[in-house]
């Protein structure tokens, strides 16, 4: 049988692909790319030519490692993972050579010299420049055992987070807890309830299901009146992958992080960096260390005083309604949701009817099509990975210019979270044709129960809308060149500008209209639930915002400043450190067993290492940008122009610095968000 992996497709044939396939593949693929690489250095192209011939045998090993990678995070299975693991340290040794190879470094340095390098366009300059840095990044300038050396630890550091994935994964499949009293879920609403008695069905038991898939988990974190079953899928959720918990040291991750950390640690120093998170700012917007760590620490002193205003308020409240003395992790969300209530007559499960997912969609389409003058189109999704799995087509005037797949729900062997993934990249093709972008979007919201259709929160709305802002980063790139194509080469901490720009629509009226209608009745969101909505917008706005910085403090101060173990003295104590961070910034305390950092994907098992700052790094960007269409209107179609002209088709074509003072005609100011956020700014009273 002809191997799919080694065949060209316009999209992946994702139900062709078998497990025992892919490591076959990958044997060849990566056999042939060493070969061409070696035939196109030994006498280099000192022109444009180099860089194409590069992408193409770049864009064959991507093309084919995307399914792959995609199916192990969405379809997990045992037969999956083990072909995963058995490529991935193949493809960053690969990696770790093309970084190495002096011949190649020697090509993109000739070009760089070249006469005719002035005369490219600034994405193709941009790109070439990006690749001689990332040489240097890779260790082109060590001696022999140090360059050997800094292949060990990319090939390590790539098993390591690769393991700390799967352990979340198995650690949240680990944990259920089966009911068959309806009683003990009082307070939930219907839609969980339903959804729990779906889950016990789909494995064939009686009675109720909770599981620590997230719908799951925050529908009893936040609603369940028995205060021990809170405490109990809080335990359960926090101590996922850890020494503590139910499932104490099962899938632990402690480990992986002790020598995720060392490892990073002496690649940093490997490099000539003073530590892993001076390594990071590298390739990002942030100056330095110590211009990331006061930015984070400003915004927590801008907003300690109003969480801690906030919590005090919540546990008077919790005191006043129940009797509780001391207010607890698992308490807080609850309460919460009965203090946004009374407060507002408003809780997000009210607003659930009003946002059915194919009327969410559509708006959310339509809003992206009068801003960014494009078309969405469902396309076949025939052999797709799931059922629940679709395709879309973005068309302009009428022409086909990406793709996207969307894959909503949560299920079990998914991993949890939301994330954008690029399947292609959009590139001029040798022959002049492009290749068109295709993007994947992943979200674990709960799936449609019986006949009703998937109902989401405004929370889920507004993921979303992130995740397709991403998508739109991606897919409505104008580069031609795949190294600065949509979100290549965009630095870390300047990503989730479009994604977090576009969350803003889920706050305005007009764009509300188009978004929300009851499920049953197509009645759109009533005046009075729209008005409690955006009042409530920035409840406990004080809370959310220090709970982020205490993650991205955390991550950042950990990689700055973290010492591995010497003669006469012990490593950093990672706990030590989140605890310090904690004291620094939270309102709300966590208690001793909760272990969120073996749960913290984004920095041990994603991209996000020293990088977690960009959120709200972005989020100054994001809502500064959307002030632009505050003064000149929401559905501006000039402005919305102008976005997609000076931010989306740019990609990494430039520094996003410029592309900013671009859009905005100045550089960002930190106003913005803080308003948005309802926090007062500095002379604000």
């Amino acid at each position: 049988m002809t191997n799919p992996l080694l065949q060209s497709h316009t999209f992946p044939p994702f139900q062709q692909i078998q497990p025992d396939q892919i490591e076959p593949a990958f044997d060849q693929l990566l056999a042939d790319a060493r070969a061409e690489l070696d035939k196109l250095l030994q006498d280099p192209p000192c022109d444009w030519t180099l860089v194409q011939q590069l992408e193409a045998i770049e864009d064959r090993l991507g093309q084919a490692w995307s399914p792959v990678s995609h199916m192990n995070s969405v379809v997990n299975s045992d037969e999956l993972r083990q072909a995963y693991n058995a490529v991935l340290p193949k493809l960053t040794e690969y990696h770790t050579e093309m970084g190495q190879n002096e011949a190649l470094f020697n090509a993109y340095r000739e070009l760089a010299d070249s006469d005719g390098f002035a005369d490219l366009a600034q994405s193709q300059r941009t790109l070439v420049e990006h690749a001689l840095r990332d040489f240097r990044l890779s260790g082109i300038d060590l001696p022999d055992p140090q360059r050997s050396r800094y292949g060990e630890l990319k090939k390590r550091l790539s098993e390591l987070t690769s393991k700390f994935s799967e352990n979340v994964l198995d650690a949240t499949n680990g944990w259920s807890k089966q009911l068959d009293n309806k009683e003990v879920l009082t307070g939930l609403p219907d839609s969980a309830i339903d959804a729990a008695a779906q889950a016990a069905q789909a494995r064939e038991l009686d009675g109720y299901l909770l599981t620590l898939d997230f719908p799951s988990y925050f529908a009893v974190i936040s609603y369940a009146d028995d205060r021990e079953l809170r405490r109990e899928v809080y335990e359960a959720f926090s101590t996922r992958a850890s020494d503590q918990g139910p499932h104490a040291g099962q899938w632990d991750n402690g480990p992986l992080i002790d020598e995720i950390l060392v490892l990073r640690h002496e690649l940093a120093q490997l490099l000539g960096f003073a530590n892993y998170a001076d390594y990071s700012l590298a390739t990002k917007m942030a100056e330095s260390s110590d211009q990331v760590v006061g930015f984070l620490r400003d915004l927590a002193s801008k907003s300690r005083s109003m969480a801690q205003t906030e919590l005090d308020e919540l546990a008077a409240f919790a005191r006043e309604q129940d009797g509780i003395d001391t207010l607890e992790a698992w308490d807080v969300g609850y309460y919460g949701d009965k203090l946004r209530q009374q407060r507002y007559a408003l809780s997000q499960e009210q607003l659930r009817p009003y946002f059915p997912v194919n009327k969410v969609l559509d708006g959310l389409f339509g809003i992206a099509a009068e801003l960014f003058d494009i078309e969405v189109e469902a396309e076949d999704s025939e052999g797709l990975w799931h059922p629940d799995a679709r395709r879309f087509a973005l068309k302009r005037d009428g022409e086909v210019i990406a793709h996207f797949y969307l894959d909503l729900y949560a299920r079990s062997h998914k991993r949890g979270g939301a994330w954008m993934d690029e399947c292609r990249v959009r590139r001029r093709l040798d022959d002049g044709a492009m290749q068109l972008p295709v993007a994947y979007l992943v979200c674990n919201f709960n799936p449609p129960v019986g006949d009703q259709p998937a109902l989401l929160t405004h929370n889920e709305v507004t993921t979303l809308f992130h995740e397709f802002g991403h998508g739109l980063h991606h897919m409505l790139t104008r580069i031609e060149w795949a190294g600065v194509s949509g979100i290549n080469g965009v630095a870390w901490d300047a990503v989730e500008l479009p994604s977090q720009f576009l969350e803003n629509w889920c706050w305005e009226p007009q764009a509300l209209a188009r978004i929300s209608g009851h499920f049953e009745t197509g009645e759109p969101l009533p005046a009075e639930l729209l008005e409690a909505m955006l009042a409530a917008k920035n409840f406990q706005s004080g809370m959310l915002m220090v709970r982020q910085l205490e993650f991205s403090l955390f991550d950042f101060l950990l990689h700055r400043d973290y010492q591995p173990a010497s003669e006469g003295q012990s490593a950093t104590d990672v706990q030590a450190l989140l605890n310090q961070v904690r004291a620094e910034t939270a309102v709300v305390q966590a208690p001793a067993f909760n272990r969120f950092q073996h749960g913290f994907s984004h920095i041990f098992a994603g991209g996000y290492a020293a990088g977690y700052y960009s959120y709200k790094w972005a989020e100054v960007l994001s809502a500064d940008a959307f002030s632009r269409f505050e003064e000149e209107g929401v559905f501006n179609k000039e402005t919305g122009r102008s976005f997609l002209h000076e931010i989306l088709e740019q990609g990494g074509s430039r520094e996003p610095m410029a592309l900013f003072k671009a859009f905005r005609g100045r550089e960002p100011e930190v106003d913005a968000l803080l308003r948005h956020s309802g926090i007062p700014a500095a002379g604000d009273k």
